[in-house]
Protein backbone atom coordinates (compact mmCIF):
# COMPACT_ATOMS: atom_id res chain seq x y z
CA UNK A 1 0.00 0.00 0.00
CA UNK A 2 1.33 3.36 -1.19
CA UNK A 3 0.68 6.52 1.32
CA UNK A 4 2.56 10.31 1.11
CA UNK A 5 4.51 11.54 3.62
CA UNK A 6 1.50 13.60 5.12
CA UNK A 7 -0.87 10.48 5.28
CA UNK A 8 1.65 8.56 6.73
CA UNK A 9 1.63 11.40 9.75
CA UNK A 10 -1.66 11.58 9.87
CA UNK A 11 -2.17 8.02 10.32
CA UNK A 12 0.95 8.20 12.93
CA UNK A 13 -0.64 10.20 15.06
CA UNK A 14 -3.88 8.82 15.03
CA UNK A 15 -2.43 5.44 16.31
CA UNK A 16 -1.05 7.03 19.53
CA UNK A 17 -4.07 7.29 21.44
CA UNK A 18 -3.80 3.18 21.54
CA UNK A 19 -0.12 3.33 21.93
CA UNK A 20 -0.90 4.58 24.97
CA UNK A 21 -3.71 3.06 25.95
CA UNK A 22 -1.86 -0.55 25.37
CA UNK A 23 1.94 -0.18 26.93
CA UNK A 24 1.68 -1.95 29.81
CA UNK A 25 -1.15 -4.21 29.04
CA UNK A 26 -1.73 -7.68 29.39
CA UNK A 27 -2.67 -9.36 26.03
CA UNK A 28 -3.42 -13.44 25.39
CA UNK A 29 -2.96 -14.19 21.56
CA UNK A 30 -4.79 -17.39 20.81
CA UNK A 31 -2.89 -18.72 17.53
CA UNK A 32 -4.65 -22.03 16.18
CA UNK A 33 -2.66 -24.37 14.14
CA UNK A 34 -4.08 -22.99 10.61
CA UNK A 35 -2.67 -19.69 11.06
CA UNK A 36 0.59 -21.54 12.03
CA UNK A 37 0.18 -23.15 8.60
CA UNK A 38 -1.14 -19.73 6.86
CA UNK A 39 1.88 -18.29 4.57
CA UNK A 40 1.04 -14.80 6.65
CA UNK A 41 2.13 -16.21 9.52
CA UNK A 42 5.75 -14.52 9.57
CA UNK A 43 3.57 -11.25 8.89
CA UNK A 44 1.66 -12.28 12.12
CA UNK A 45 5.40 -12.91 13.77
CA UNK A 46 6.01 -9.37 12.78
CA UNK A 47 3.30 -7.77 14.27
CA UNK A 48 3.75 -9.39 17.50
CA UNK A 49 7.49 -8.16 17.62
CA UNK A 50 5.82 -4.68 17.17
CA UNK A 51 3.32 -5.05 19.70
CA UNK A 52 6.55 -6.55 21.90
CA UNK A 53 8.76 -2.93 21.07
CA UNK A 54 5.52 -0.70 22.44
CA UNK A 55 5.16 -2.20 25.51
CA UNK A 56 2.63 -4.69 25.85
CA UNK A 57 2.76 -7.79 27.65
CA UNK A 58 2.10 -10.84 25.20
CA UNK A 59 1.04 -14.63 26.43
CA UNK A 60 1.14 -16.72 23.42
CA UNK A 61 -1.46 -19.81 23.66
CA UNK A 62 -1.26 -22.00 19.99
CA UNK A 63 -3.12 -25.20 18.87
CA UNK A 64 -1.89 -27.64 16.77
CA UNK A 65 -5.27 -28.67 15.14
CA UNK A 66 -4.88 -29.37 11.62
CA UNK A 67 -0.97 -30.76 12.35
CA UNK A 68 -2.40 -33.24 14.81
CA UNK A 69 -4.75 -34.15 12.12
CA UNK A 70 -2.25 -34.95 9.53
CA UNK A 71 0.22 -36.28 11.62
CA UNK A 72 -2.48 -38.74 12.60
CA UNK A 73 -3.53 -39.92 8.90
CA UNK A 74 -0.22 -40.19 8.34
CA UNK A 75 0.35 -43.04 10.88
CA UNK A 76 -3.18 -44.30 10.27
CA UNK A 77 -4.82 -43.85 13.67
CA UNK A 78 -8.40 -42.76 13.64
CA UNK A 79 -9.18 -40.06 16.09
CA UNK A 80 -13.15 -38.93 16.11
CA UNK A 81 -13.99 -35.95 17.84
CA UNK A 82 -17.41 -35.36 20.16
CA UNK A 83 -19.00 -31.79 20.98
CA UNK A 84 -15.81 -30.56 19.49
CA UNK A 85 -13.68 -32.21 21.24
CA UNK A 86 -10.86 -34.78 20.40
CA UNK A 87 -11.38 -37.97 21.70
CA UNK A 88 -7.65 -38.55 22.36
CA UNK A 89 -6.32 -42.18 22.92
CA UNK A 90 -3.26 -42.93 24.30
CA UNK A 91 -1.39 -43.91 20.24
CA UNK A 92 -2.75 -40.49 19.62
CA UNK A 93 -1.42 -38.62 22.06
CA UNK A 94 1.93 -39.26 20.86
CA UNK A 95 1.20 -37.44 17.62
CA UNK A 96 -0.25 -34.48 20.05
CA UNK A 97 2.78 -34.34 21.75
CA UNK A 98 5.02 -34.34 18.27
CA UNK A 99 2.55 -31.24 16.47
CA UNK A 100 2.89 -29.51 19.81
CA UNK A 101 6.60 -29.69 19.92
CA UNK A 102 7.32 -29.27 15.95
CA UNK A 103 5.45 -26.12 16.47
CA UNK A 104 6.86 -24.47 19.43
CA UNK A 105 10.03 -24.82 17.64
CA UNK A 106 8.76 -23.37 14.46
CA UNK A 107 7.23 -20.47 16.76
CA UNK A 108 10.14 -19.78 18.35
CA UNK A 109 12.64 -19.98 15.61
CA UNK A 110 10.31 -17.27 14.12
CA UNK A 111 10.71 -14.86 17.16
CA UNK A 112 14.22 -15.64 17.08
CA UNK A 113 14.88 -13.68 13.92
CA UNK A 114 16.72 -10.57 13.64
CA UNK A 115 17.54 -9.84 10.10
CA UNK A 116 18.89 -6.40 8.76
CA UNK A 117 16.00 -4.59 6.96
CA UNK A 118 13.45 -7.10 8.16
CA UNK A 119 10.65 -5.80 10.57
CA UNK A 120 12.23 -8.22 13.48
CA UNK A 121 15.70 -6.57 13.38
CA UNK A 122 16.58 -5.73 16.60
CA UNK A 123 13.88 -6.81 18.19
CA UNK A 124 15.80 -9.47 21.00
CA UNK A 125 11.83 -11.02 22.15
CA UNK A 126 12.95 -13.31 25.15
CA UNK A 127 10.60 -16.23 24.69
CA UNK A 128 9.63 -18.77 27.53
CA UNK A 129 7.72 -21.91 27.93
CA UNK A 130 6.95 -24.01 30.83
CA UNK A 131 4.67 -26.17 33.00
CA UNK A 132 2.41 -23.11 33.55
CA UNK A 133 -0.80 -25.38 33.03
CA UNK A 134 -2.41 -28.09 35.31
CA UNK A 135 -4.87 -30.17 33.66
CA UNK A 136 -7.40 -32.72 34.65
CA UNK A 137 -9.29 -35.57 32.33
CA UNK A 138 -12.08 -34.54 30.48
CA UNK A 139 -13.51 -38.06 31.41
CA UNK A 140 -16.47 -39.41 30.22
CA UNK A 141 -19.01 -37.22 28.52
CA UNK A 142 -22.47 -38.75 27.50
CA UNK A 143 -21.21 -42.09 26.98
CA UNK A 144 -18.03 -41.12 25.28
CA UNK A 145 -14.46 -41.60 27.22
CA UNK A 146 -12.34 -38.87 25.91
CA UNK A 147 -8.96 -40.52 27.88
CA UNK A 148 -6.10 -38.42 27.05
CA UNK A 149 -8.23 -35.24 26.46
CA UNK A 150 -8.51 -32.78 28.97
CA UNK A 151 -9.32 -29.45 30.43
CA UNK A 152 -7.90 -26.79 32.22
CA UNK A 153 -7.78 -27.24 36.04
CA UNK A 154 -5.29 -24.30 37.33
CA UNK A 155 -3.44 -21.47 35.67
CA UNK A 156 -0.06 -20.33 37.17
CA UNK A 157 -0.84 -17.23 37.66
CA UNK A 158 1.86 -15.85 39.90
CA UNK A 159 4.60 -17.80 37.83
CA UNK A 160 3.34 -16.55 34.39
CA UNK A 161 3.66 -12.96 35.61
CA UNK A 162 6.79 -13.37 37.14
CA UNK A 163 7.84 -13.96 33.78
CA UNK A 164 5.66 -11.21 32.20
CA UNK A 165 7.28 -8.83 34.50
CA UNK A 166 11.07 -9.59 33.33
CA UNK A 167 9.88 -8.97 29.89
CA UNK A 168 9.54 -11.95 28.37
CA UNK A 169 6.69 -13.17 26.54
CA UNK A 170 4.78 -16.33 27.61
CA UNK A 171 4.22 -19.47 25.20
CA UNK A 172 1.76 -21.70 26.37
CA UNK A 173 0.75 -24.45 24.54
CA UNK A 174 -2.41 -26.80 24.25
CA UNK A 175 -1.64 -29.28 25.97
CA UNK A 176 -1.54 -29.66 30.16
CA UNK A 177 0.08 -31.27 32.57
CA UNK A 178 -1.61 -33.63 36.08
CA UNK A 179 0.22 -33.50 39.65
CA UNK A 180 0.12 -37.28 38.39
CA UNK A 181 2.56 -36.67 35.77
CA UNK A 182 -0.40 -37.51 32.97
CA UNK A 183 -0.11 -35.20 29.64
CA UNK A 184 -3.59 -33.95 28.42
CA UNK A 185 -4.44 -32.51 25.04
CA UNK A 186 -6.79 -29.91 25.33
CA UNK A 187 -8.85 -27.03 23.03
CA UNK A 188 -6.91 -24.24 22.51
CA UNK A 189 -10.13 -22.14 23.08
CA UNK A 190 -10.17 -23.24 26.63
CA UNK A 191 -6.45 -22.46 27.54
CA UNK A 192 -6.11 -19.13 26.19
CA UNK A 193 -9.69 -18.18 27.72
CA UNK A 194 -8.58 -19.59 30.91
CA UNK A 195 -5.45 -17.87 30.92
CA UNK A 196 -7.02 -14.35 29.89
CA UNK A 197 -9.30 -14.63 32.77
CA UNK A 198 -6.70 -16.05 35.39
CA UNK A 199 -4.32 -13.04 34.03
CA UNK A 200 -7.10 -10.54 34.37
CA UNK A 201 -6.02 -9.78 30.84
CA UNK A 202 -7.10 -6.16 28.85
CA UNK A 203 -7.57 -8.07 26.01
CA UNK A 204 -7.89 -11.76 24.40
CA UNK A 205 -7.38 -12.04 20.34
CA UNK A 206 -8.44 -14.80 18.61
CA UNK A 207 -7.27 -15.52 15.05
CA UNK A 208 -9.33 -16.60 12.54
CA UNK A 209 -9.84 -18.18 9.18
CA UNK A 210 -12.54 -15.87 8.44
CA UNK A 211 -12.20 -11.99 8.30
CA UNK A 212 -14.30 -12.48 11.61
CA UNK A 213 -18.10 -13.06 12.26
CA UNK A 214 -20.80 -12.46 10.00
CA UNK A 215 -25.01 -11.50 10.29
CA UNK A 216 -27.49 -13.36 8.01
CA UNK A 217 -26.54 -11.20 5.20
CA UNK A 218 -23.28 -12.16 5.07
CA UNK A 219 -22.23 -9.18 6.52
CA UNK A 220 -19.41 -8.73 9.35
CA UNK A 221 -20.61 -8.61 12.52
CA UNK A 222 -17.92 -5.59 14.28
CA UNK A 223 -19.15 -5.43 18.05
CA UNK A 224 -21.72 -7.07 20.16
CA UNK A 225 -22.32 -7.80 23.70
CA UNK A 226 -21.88 -11.09 25.40
CA UNK A 227 -25.53 -11.19 25.98
CA UNK A 228 -25.70 -10.96 21.81
CA UNK A 229 -23.10 -13.09 21.40
CA UNK A 230 -25.02 -15.93 23.51
CA UNK A 231 -27.91 -15.56 21.44
CA UNK A 232 -25.81 -15.71 17.76
CA UNK A 233 -24.31 -19.35 19.01
CA UNK A 234 -27.12 -21.21 17.85
CA UNK A 235 -27.00 -19.88 14.60
CA UNK A 236 -23.56 -20.67 13.51
CA UNK A 237 -23.08 -24.03 12.09
CA UNK A 238 -19.38 -23.60 11.85
CA UNK A 239 -17.84 -25.48 14.28
CA UNK A 240 -14.75 -22.90 14.38
CA UNK A 241 -17.01 -19.76 14.97
CA UNK A 242 -19.02 -21.49 17.55
CA UNK A 243 -15.84 -22.32 19.82
CA UNK A 244 -14.60 -18.92 19.07
CA UNK A 245 -18.06 -17.30 19.60
CA UNK A 246 -18.39 -19.25 23.02
CA UNK A 247 -14.80 -18.79 24.09
CA UNK A 248 -15.41 -14.93 23.66
CA UNK A 249 -18.34 -15.23 26.02
CA UNK A 250 -16.75 -17.15 28.79
CA UNK A 251 -13.57 -14.63 28.37
CA UNK A 252 -16.20 -11.69 28.99
CA UNK A 253 -18.24 -13.21 31.35
CA UNK A 254 -14.46 -14.12 33.58
CA UNK A 255 -14.06 -10.18 33.43
CA UNK A 256 -11.36 -9.59 30.34
CA UNK A 257 -12.88 -6.30 28.82
CA UNK A 258 -12.66 -6.62 25.23
CA UNK A 259 -12.31 -10.06 23.02
CA UNK A 260 -11.04 -9.53 19.66
CA UNK A 261 -11.36 -12.00 16.77
CA UNK A 262 -9.15 -11.27 13.80
CA UNK A 263 -8.54 -13.26 10.58
CA UNK A 264 -4.75 -14.95 10.18
CA UNK A 265 -5.22 -14.39 6.44
CA UNK A 266 -4.45 -10.58 5.92
CA UNK A 267 -1.68 -8.58 6.22
CA UNK A 268 -1.65 -6.74 9.32
CA UNK A 269 -5.15 -7.58 10.41
CA UNK A 270 -3.88 -7.34 14.26
CA UNK A 271 -2.49 -4.01 13.86
CA UNK A 272 -5.90 -2.91 11.66
CA UNK A 273 -7.89 -4.23 14.68
CA UNK A 274 -5.84 -2.63 17.76
CA UNK A 275 -4.63 0.96 16.37
CA UNK A 276 -7.74 2.40 14.05
CA UNK A 277 -11.38 2.86 15.28
CA UNK A 278 -12.97 0.79 12.75
CA UNK A 279 -10.49 -2.12 13.47
CA UNK A 280 -11.12 -5.20 10.44
CA UNK A 281 -12.49 -8.35 12.79
CA UNK A 282 -15.41 -8.85 15.40
CA UNK A 283 -14.97 -7.43 19.03
CA UNK A 284 -17.30 -8.15 21.97
CA UNK A 285 -17.17 -6.54 24.67
CA UNK A 286 -19.38 -5.76 28.29
CA UNK A 287 -18.91 -2.22 27.80
CA UNK A 288 -20.27 -1.28 24.71
CA UNK A 289 -20.24 2.41 26.21
CA UNK A 290 -16.30 2.77 26.15
CA UNK A 291 -16.26 2.06 22.43
CA UNK A 292 -19.07 4.85 21.58
CA UNK A 293 -21.31 6.87 23.02
CA UNK A 294 -23.40 9.79 23.40
CA UNK A 295 -22.97 12.08 26.32
CA UNK A 296 -23.21 15.77 27.32
CA UNK A 297 -19.91 17.55 26.48
CA UNK A 298 -17.29 18.69 29.66
CA UNK A 299 -14.35 21.41 29.18
CA UNK A 300 -11.93 18.33 28.98
CA UNK A 301 -13.66 17.60 25.26
CA UNK A 302 -13.04 21.30 23.96
CA UNK A 303 -10.00 20.03 22.55
CA UNK A 304 -11.58 17.64 20.66
CA UNK A 305 -14.38 19.17 19.10
CA UNK A 306 -12.23 21.91 18.00
CA UNK A 307 -10.16 19.16 16.16
CA UNK A 308 -13.26 18.03 14.62
CA UNK A 309 -15.33 21.39 13.59
CA UNK A 310 -12.16 23.57 12.64
CA UNK A 311 -12.16 22.17 8.86
CA UNK A 312 -15.91 22.89 8.56
CA UNK A 313 -15.36 26.40 9.94
CA UNK A 314 -12.29 27.34 7.17
CA UNK A 315 -14.19 26.43 4.52
CA UNK A 316 -17.48 28.44 6.03
CA UNK A 317 -19.85 25.82 6.82
CA UNK A 318 -19.33 26.73 10.31
CA UNK A 319 -19.03 30.37 11.94
CA UNK A 320 -16.02 30.21 13.64
CA UNK A 321 -15.93 29.40 18.03
CA UNK A 322 -12.92 30.45 19.33
CA UNK A 323 -12.03 28.20 22.57
CA UNK A 324 -13.13 30.17 25.04
CA UNK A 325 -16.81 30.16 23.42
CA UNK A 326 -16.43 26.88 23.07
CA UNK A 327 -15.48 26.33 27.32
CA UNK A 328 -18.33 29.28 28.00
CA UNK A 329 -20.89 27.19 25.79
CA UNK A 330 -19.56 23.54 26.81
CA UNK A 331 -22.36 22.58 28.95
CA UNK A 332 -24.84 23.45 25.96
CA UNK A 333 -22.96 20.52 23.58
CA UNK A 334 -23.70 16.68 22.74
CA UNK A 335 -21.19 14.69 21.53
CA UNK A 336 -20.49 11.50 20.18
CA UNK A 337 -17.32 9.52 21.57
CA UNK A 338 -16.28 6.52 19.58
CA UNK A 339 -13.17 4.73 21.24
CA UNK A 340 -12.17 8.16 22.64
CA UNK A 341 -12.35 10.54 19.63
CA UNK A 342 -15.10 13.30 19.17
CA UNK A 343 -17.21 11.99 16.01
CA UNK A 344 -19.76 14.76 16.07
CA UNK A 345 -21.12 17.21 18.51
CA UNK A 346 -24.26 19.50 18.27
CA UNK A 347 -25.70 22.52 20.67
CA UNK A 348 -28.42 23.23 22.39
CA UNK A 349 -29.17 27.05 23.12
CA UNK A 350 -32.59 27.83 24.72
CA UNK A 351 -35.03 30.85 24.12
CA UNK A 352 -37.49 30.43 26.45
CA UNK A 353 -39.47 33.41 25.57
CA UNK A 354 -39.72 32.90 22.43
CA UNK A 355 -40.74 28.80 23.14
CA UNK A 356 -38.22 28.08 21.06
CA UNK A 357 -34.73 26.91 21.08
CA UNK A 358 -31.51 26.77 18.30
CA UNK A 359 -29.72 24.10 16.87
CA UNK A 360 -25.53 24.56 16.06
CA UNK A 361 -23.03 23.30 15.30
CA UNK A 362 -24.38 19.69 13.79
CA UNK A 363 -21.14 17.95 12.96
CA UNK A 364 -20.33 14.40 12.01
CA UNK A 365 -16.77 13.30 11.18
CA UNK A 366 -16.34 12.45 7.53
CA UNK A 367 -15.09 8.84 8.19
CA UNK A 368 -18.39 8.55 10.12
CA UNK A 369 -20.95 10.02 7.54
CA UNK A 370 -22.81 6.97 6.67
CA UNK A 371 -24.48 5.48 9.66
CA UNK A 372 -27.35 7.52 11.17
CA UNK A 373 -25.99 9.48 14.01
CA UNK A 374 -26.38 13.23 12.79
CA UNK A 375 -30.32 12.14 12.88
CA UNK A 376 -29.21 10.86 16.61
CA UNK A 377 -27.92 14.11 17.62
CA UNK A 378 -30.85 16.01 16.46
CA UNK A 379 -33.53 13.13 18.18
CA UNK A 380 -31.33 14.00 21.30
CA UNK A 381 -31.43 18.05 21.22
CA UNK A 382 -35.34 17.56 20.20
CA UNK A 383 -35.55 15.85 23.46
CA UNK A 384 -34.13 17.75 25.36
CA UNK A 385 -35.97 21.09 23.83
CA UNK A 386 -39.06 19.19 24.56
CA UNK A 387 -38.44 18.55 28.42
CA UNK A 388 -37.65 22.31 28.23
CA UNK A 389 -41.34 22.92 27.61
CA UNK A 390 -40.07 24.48 24.13
CA UNK A 391 -42.15 24.01 20.99
CA UNK A 392 -40.27 24.81 18.18
CA UNK A 393 -36.38 24.13 16.84
CA UNK A 394 -34.59 26.18 14.42
CA UNK A 395 -31.23 26.60 12.43
CA UNK A 396 -29.30 28.65 10.33
CA UNK A 397 -27.71 27.38 7.56
CA UNK A 398 -25.74 28.17 4.38
CA UNK A 399 -24.78 24.68 3.26
CA UNK A 400 -27.15 21.87 4.36
CA UNK A 401 -30.93 23.26 3.62
CA UNK A 402 -31.59 19.93 1.83
CA UNK A 403 -30.30 17.35 5.04
CA UNK A 404 -32.75 19.89 7.54
CA UNK A 405 -35.75 19.97 4.74
CA UNK A 406 -35.64 16.60 4.71
CA UNK A 407 -36.00 15.99 8.53
CA UNK A 408 -39.50 18.31 8.84
CA UNK A 409 -37.90 21.65 8.86
CA UNK A 410 -39.49 24.30 6.89
CA UNK A 411 -37.87 27.61 5.67
CA UNK A 412 -38.50 30.76 7.51
CA UNK A 413 -38.45 34.69 7.39
CA UNK A 414 -35.40 35.83 9.02
CA UNK A 415 -37.71 38.37 10.99
CA UNK A 416 -39.57 35.83 13.14
CA UNK A 417 -35.83 35.05 14.72
CA UNK A 418 -35.79 35.72 18.85
CA UNK A 419 -34.91 39.68 18.79
CA UNK A 420 -31.26 38.66 20.27
CA UNK A 421 -30.41 36.22 17.33
CA UNK A 422 -32.08 38.85 15.01
CA UNK A 423 -29.38 41.46 16.75
CA UNK A 424 -26.33 39.14 15.86
CA UNK A 425 -27.53 37.64 12.55
CA UNK A 426 -24.67 37.95 10.03
CA UNK A 427 -26.14 39.53 6.46
CA UNK A 428 -23.39 39.22 4.83
CA UNK A 429 -22.93 35.70 5.85
CA UNK A 430 -27.00 34.95 4.47
CA UNK A 431 -28.07 31.89 6.19
CA UNK A 432 -31.44 29.99 5.91
CA UNK A 433 -33.61 29.93 8.70
CA UNK A 434 -35.17 26.92 9.06
CA UNK A 435 -37.62 25.47 11.39
CA UNK A 436 -39.65 23.01 12.48
CA UNK A 437 -42.50 22.26 15.42
CA UNK A 438 -41.72 19.66 18.07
Amino acid sequence: MDINSEDYVKFFRQTSPYIHAHRGRTFVLMLPGEALDDDNFANIVNDIALLRSLGVRLILVYGARPQISARLAKNNIESDFHGGYRVTSKEALSAVIESVGSLRVKIESQLSMGLVNSPMHGARIRVIGGNFITARPLGVVEGIDFQHTGEVRRIDRKAITQQLDDHYLVLLSCMGFSPTGETFNMAVEDVATRTAIALKAEKLIMYCSGSGLKDHDGNMVRTMRPSEARSRLRDYNSTEAYRLLEAAVTACDGGVNRTHIVTHSTDGALLQELFTREGCGTLITQDMSAYEQMRQATIEDVGGMLSLIQPLEEKGVLVRRSRKQLERDISLFTIIVRDGMIIGCASMHAFPENNCAELACLVIHPDYRNGSRGDALLETIEQQARQQGLSSLFVLTTRTAHWFIERGFKASRINRLPDEKQEAYNRPRNSKFFSKLL
